[in-house]
């Protein structure tokens, strides 16, 4: 389906789309032949004018085209590794019927390559720029098989139903019973899932009125809107301009904000857990054990000049696990060991109890590291209002719609 505009790219387009894709495979993100052939195809520059066309071929580059009137990014062309993982994660096949929710384009553009001009996607969006935005990028590109439509994704669009496949790109706090009823049965839903502050893209499939995980990825992605929106909560530690420090809450208690502050003036208190991680290797996984096991774990966002202030150890904008209890706090760090590609794991605590937070945490890691590290969670999506007793063993979360269970072997 690659358009006649393609066809005529000037050699410097496609040498950029040709060494992204072969970054995307090296990354790992794209590896199914017909994801390569569309990401070498589609000319993603042309979504976003604005920025050089070099930056929009970047696999690790989001271009942000709106934020809200207080600063937060609501819509984006997500960067080609999600992109492509995502993708991946759906496995879709030519002629098959697919919905997205959150639109931008170019996604929408890769979906119509994946599925052909036997099959069809469906994108949509609450916001009437970006699905302006889109339809004008579709018809540069020249995808005749997607309908773009405006409208709340929390209804799905039930005229084009069923879905083979659902790709939602906009982080979710919750599954609407429409994309579980308008899927088809043992048919795919790839969604950002905010659980417990942690967002993972989950490839679900659907087992009746229950959805069943088959893989998930560590993610970011901007925040749902209209019925549907449920944004994370910050509770601000340190305001600073440039340094400042907040926990994002999400089903998590309301904190002691005051009381935390002032354990954060206080002296680190340091514990350590004897496992090691390489350079390279993801805590994803540690990193969902820990808010699986653990009842009040938010993440502790921070400006990278707070840590180099030395007011934190570890500083992240997505933010690092924090294990709170009443006035006090510890976090997850890591040091260097004598193996200069190894890093020792551990926590460090703030507060009258910051011995014993830190401790706790440790203790958590140790048991990651004996009883799961070879393990990857499960994850379920039941009706709310489902019995306990029907439930996988394992942390519940209960939102408005559904019941989602994190569960180890």
């Amino acid at each position: 389906m690659t358009t006649e505009n393609n066809d005529n790219a000037p050699a410097s387009e496609q040498e950029l789309r040709d060494t992204m894709v072969q970054q995307l495979i090296e990354l790992g993100a794209a590896r199914n032949p017909r994801v390569v052939a569309a990401f070498r195809s589609v000319p993603r520059h042309l979504a976003t004018p604005e920025v050089d066309m070099a930056k929009t071929y970047e696999p690790e580059f989001a271009a942000v085209t709106k934020t809200d009137p207080t600063g937060v990014d609501i819509s984006s062309v997500s960067s080609p590794r999600v992109q492509a993982m995502q993708i991946e994660q759906a496995d879709i096949q030519p002629g098959m019927n697919v919905l997205e929710i959150g639109s931008g384009g170019v996604n929408a553009a890769y979906l119509a390559e994946m599925v052909g001009e036997q099959g069809h996607v469906v994108t949509m969006d609450i916001d009437g720029e970006v699905t302006q935005r889109a339809a004008e990028f579709l018809k540069i590109t020249g995808h005749q098989n997607v309908t773009v439509i405006t409208a709340d994704g929390e209804h799905g669009v039930p005229g084009h139903a069923p879905y083979d496949r659902i790709v939602v790109t906009v982080q979710a706090a919750d599954i609407p019973p429409a994309w579980v009823h308008q899927l088809k049965e043992s048919g795919r839903l790839v969604v950002p899932l905010r659980m417990r502050g942690m967002t993972r893209t989950v490839a679900f499939v659907r087992d009746g009125e229950r959805l069943v995980s088959d893989g998930f990825e560590q993610c970011g992605f901007v925040p749902m809107q209209g019925i549907g929106e449920n944004r994370v909560r910050l509770a601000l530690l340190h305001d600073a301009e440039g340094e400042e420090i907040a926990l994002r809450l999400d089903d998590h208690p309301e904190p002691d904000v005051e009381a935390l502050r002032v354990a954060l003036s206080m002296p680190r208190i340091e514990a350590w857990s004897g496992v090691t991680v390489a350079g390279d290797e993801s805590t994803d996984h540690l990193h969902l054990w820990l808010t699986t096991a653990l009842d009040n774990l938010p993440l502790m966002a921070a400006k990278i000049a707070a840590r180099k202030r030395g007011l934190l150890a570890s500083a992240s904008p997505i933010g690092v696990p924090t294990l709170v209890e009443g006035d006090s706090f510890a976090y997850r760090t890591a040091r260097p060991t004598d193996d200069p590609d190894r890093y020792e794991l551990g926590a460090i605590g703030h507060g009258p109890q910051g011995q014993k937070v830190a401790t706790r945490l440790v203790e958590e890691i140790q048991v990651w590291h004996s009883d799961h590290r070879q393990h990857r969670a499960h994850i379920e999506v039941h009706p709310a209002g489902t019995p306990d007793y029907q439930l996988p063993a394992g942390r519940v979360i209960d939102r408005s719609h559904t019941r989602v269970t994190i569960t180890w072997p």
